[in-house]
This record gives structure tokens, sequence and C-alpha cells, in this order.
């Protein structure tokens, strides 16, 4: 128990933020990351090793244990994907990885793509039902797919060396997205209509599948794409040309042609300085790179020729990125215990524990004086970011604050959060803050009592990261404080040995 701990309604006093839940110093992890997507299933296995640094257990050690085979995503009747035969293939890949669900020890399940869209995703959910409080699942919506693609890459991480600018671009099955990348941090997302399979064929080059962008584009091209039909080679490098013109337009940012900016499903990329750096992810990337032989019916091979050979031409160097295809299937989740805090704020009490609520982390601005205008914006921004402006489920704000505590600093910064905040609030979910200073049960009072909001969960004391999800567990009765298990993404680190991929 703490020397000075007093309890007052939902204000909590605790004047210890070091203690652990955990007494291990070492824990190893057995983890899964799965990515379903409108045109390829993947699956990867990894063992985690993380230390403990204070109260935080850091990953030291990252080894793949198996990476599946990549599965064209299986459709049936009313474009459905196929649960059945899905979780028949994932079945397959623990039997070749030799383990089963029950030695998963955490994992991540993304739903990327047109897949999220599909009217029967959530069965394909109920494939892991059995292991749903281990999985971090993340329905991926054009942003957040974006955004995981580039830290996937490793593009995000690369332009921190030197303050490189890097701009990534995620070539899937439906769509394009780009992210520009400068300092360690996306600046800048879109996403576009442009993919490989907006046209796929069979092996007699008989059309299986024509998507509306795809139909466009032929038109745009000159050709007549017909269900049944055969697509001839030099019509599909027609096809494939005039998509690379269109997706070079938008990676070079500011004003287009009116007809690029309808297959546009983000804000375009403003225009600025060109990046130093462009790398190329997502399925493409394996013709573009590696020279992939396999052949998947559909236009990529071609995409990746067109895209190469436009590159040539660009001043950014062409690099290899840290993962192709693979770039949005996530490697793992870790677990991460922590104990907040020195103050925090609960109100009511029953509104613990809440579990798998994912956190982002705006970049606010702390001057003398609170803007509540630009702090709702940065709020505003993270949650489109992450692709959560739907209020579908609660969200936790992470803050660092800083400087003097004052009523009116106070004022506008909690006024800020519940105006960024509103999408979310007005679903019914509990205004949830994650502050790492000393701070939350301030902050917690002033948006119950001044706000008048009427569910707060403020805790502090804890270091969070966007992409983390928490878990918040009830108040411990022996010391007032709520143990906090913090399940992160972890994403590829840019190694040495990834030379710069020559232009031809």
């Amino acid at each position: 128990m703490a020397d000075d701990e007093e309890e007052q309604g939902g204000r909590i006093f605790f004047s210890n933020i070091g203690r652990s839940m955990e007494l291990e110093d070492e824990i190893v992890l057995t983890s899964v990351g799965i990515d379903i997507g409108s045109s390829t299933s993947h699956l990867a296995f990894s063992r985690i090793v993380l230390e403990r640094l204070d109260t935080r257990y850091m990953v030291v050690e990252r080894t793949l244990l198996h990476q599946s085979d990549v599965l064209l995503t299986p459709y049936r009747g009313n474009n459905e994907i196929d649960a059945d035969a899905l979780g028949a293939f994932i079945a397959q890949q623990y039997d070749a990885a030799g383990l089963t669900p029950d030695a998963i020890d955490t994992g991540a399940l993304i739903l990327t793509g047109v897949a999220v869209r599909r009217s029967n995703a959530r069965a394909i959910g109920d494939i892991f039902s059995a292991q749903t409080g281990k999985f971090v699942v993340v329905s991926a919506g054009d942003g957040l797919e974006t955004t995981l693609a580039a830290f996937g890459s490793g593009a995000v991480a690369r332009s921190a060396k030197a303050n490189t600018r890097v701009l990534n671009v995620d070539i899937g099955g439906g769509t394009s997205k780009l992210a520009f990348c400068e300092g360690g941090s996306i600046r800048h997302i879109t996403a576009i209509d442009i993919g490989a399979r907006v046209i796929a064929f069979d092996d007699d080059r008989r059309v299986t599948r024509i998507e509306e962008a795809g139909q466009y584009f032929a038109a745009q091209a000159g050709v007549s794409v017909v269900l049944g039909a055969v697509l001839a080679e030099t019509d599909a490098g027609n096809i494939a040309n005039t998509m690379v013109e269109c997706l070079f337009e938008t990676m070079q940012g500011g004003s287009m042609r009116p007809q690029t900016t309808t297959l546009l499903r983000l804000p375009a990329l403003p225009a600025g300085p060109l990046p130093d750096v462009v790398t190329i992810s997502g399925g493409v990337s394996e013709f573009l790179y590696a020279g992939e032989e396999q052949r998947f019916g559909d236009l990529g091979p071609l995409l990746a020729a067109a895209l190469r050979k436009k590159l040539a031409g660009w001043p950014p160097t062409l690099e290899i990125p840290q993962q192709g295809i693979r770039a949005t299937v996530v490697g793992a989740s870790q677990y991460t215990v922590q104990v907040s805090g020195s103050t925090i704020y609960v109100e009511p009490l029953g509104s613990l524990p809440i579990r798998n609520v994912p956190v982002i982390k705006p970049s606010l601005s702390f001057g003398e004086e609170i803007d509540t205008g630009s702090i709702a914006e940065a709020v505003s921004d993270a949650l489109a970011r992450l692709d959560l402006v739907e209020g579908e489920s609660p969200v936790g704000l992470c803050y660092e604050w800083e400087g003097s505590a004052s009523y009116g600093r106070l004022d506008g910064f909690c006024r800020g959060v519940l105006m960024g905040l509103a999408p979310i609030l007005a679903k019914g979910h509990p205004l949830i803050l994650v502050g790492e200073g000393d701070i939350g049960g301030l902050v917690g009072m002033h948006c119950r009592q001044e706000a008048n909001v009427a569910r707060v969960i403020s805790i502090d004391g804890i270091k969070l990261d966007e992409f983390d999800f928490i878990d918040i567990g009830a108040m411990l009765e022996t010391s007032g404080a709520v143990p906090v298990v913090i399940k992160s993404l972890v994403f590829p680190s840019l190694g040495l040995g990834h030379e710069a991929f020559e232009k031809q």
C-alpha cells in the first residue's frame, strides 16, 4: 500500500509508479501474424524474446519460425470469401510450422483491402474465435493499410536515417497505397484504385474477374474487356501502362488530372519536395525486385515492368523494402505489462476492465496557451490515419503532457481532445486517456467535472506507441492502481544488408 494513498470518488492518488506485474526478466512468446487480403492471404510464425527494461518489456530477439505459402484468397458465390477453404489453408500452415493453436501465445489478424468489406468478414474472424483473447484483430481500411505498409516495408525506419524522404508505394490486388515518410514519421498518405487484380484471367487468358477500376483503365487504353473473352498479352500490357501513368502522377503529388482524382480513395499527396528514395511493396514488388516467375493470372508482372521503366527516369533512388508482399502482415504482437500510475481517475469504477483498445498518439503542441482547435485537428488526423473515425470501438488517446497544469491549459487540452474524439464518444464509448507523465488524475477529473463526460478512464505512468492495443484491468485493491497489458504490433527494423536496388 502506498504511504500517501487517498481516494475521493473516482480520483485515486498512488505514489509508486514503478511497479511491475511480471517477475521474469525474460519472456519468450510464440506468435502468428495473419494477413487476409482481397487478393492474397498468408501467415508468418515467429518466436519473440522480450527482456525487461524498468516496467516495460522490449523485444530483443525475433526469430521467424515459418513463413506460409501465399494463397490466392478463395471466393465462392456472391463474391464472398470462402471461409471454409481459408480455414483449411490456415490449418495446413499450422501443421507445416509444427504448431497447434494452443501453442500460440499471441498474434495479429489483419483484414485488408476488399476483404474488410465482404459481407462474411465476420465469418473469417470466427475461424479464430477460440483464440480471441490472444489476438489483436485489425480491420484495415485504406488509411490504416497504407500506414501498416509504410511501417512493415521499413519505409518509416529508413526515413529516420539522415532525415531521408522516403515514398513507399504498396501495390496490391485492388488498390495502391502511398506513404510519404520523413524523419521517422509518416507525413502524408493516399490510396488509389490501381491494383494487379482489377482484371484477372485463367491459364487460357480468359477473363474471370473485372473490377470497376479494371473497366475504367481498359477503356482508357482503348481495349475491350469482357468476362469469358481472351485478353491478349499486348492489350493487357497497354492497360498496365495506362495504370502506371496514373499511378506515377499520384506519386508526384500536387495537382493532377480530374480523371485521376476520381480514382483516389484518400486525399492526394500535397505538392512538395520529391522523395530521396522510393520503395515498392505489396504483391507487385515480388515481380519488380525478385523477378517472381510464378504467374497468378493478373496484371502484376506487367505492372512491375511498366513501373520499373517509368522509375528509371525519375530522380529518386529505387531501393529494396524490408518486406515486399508481406509488408502489411504483422509478424507478431508482443505483450507488455505496466502498472498505472501516479494519479489515475476512473469514473465509474465499473468501466473496468476493458480489452483490446486501439491507441492513437496524435502530434500535440503544448505551447504556453493550448489551442483547442489544433488539439482537435491533431486527434481527428490520428483517427483518420488508423481508420477509427467511424467510432465502432473505443479508442485510447496517448499524450505526453508538457508544461504547467493551469486551469486554462487543462481546459484547452481537454476540450480539444473531446472535440477530436467526438465520433467515438457519440457511440457511447468511454473517454480513455493515457498519459506518460504524472497528470492522469487532474486531466480525468477536469473532463468529468468541467466538461461533464459521463465515463472517464484516465491513467498515467504508461508508455505507449501508435499501433499499440491495451487491456486495462480492474483496480487492484492492494494499491489502487490498475494493471495495463500492452499488445504491440512488431514491425521489422531496417537492418544491414539492404543495398540500394540499382536502376537499369
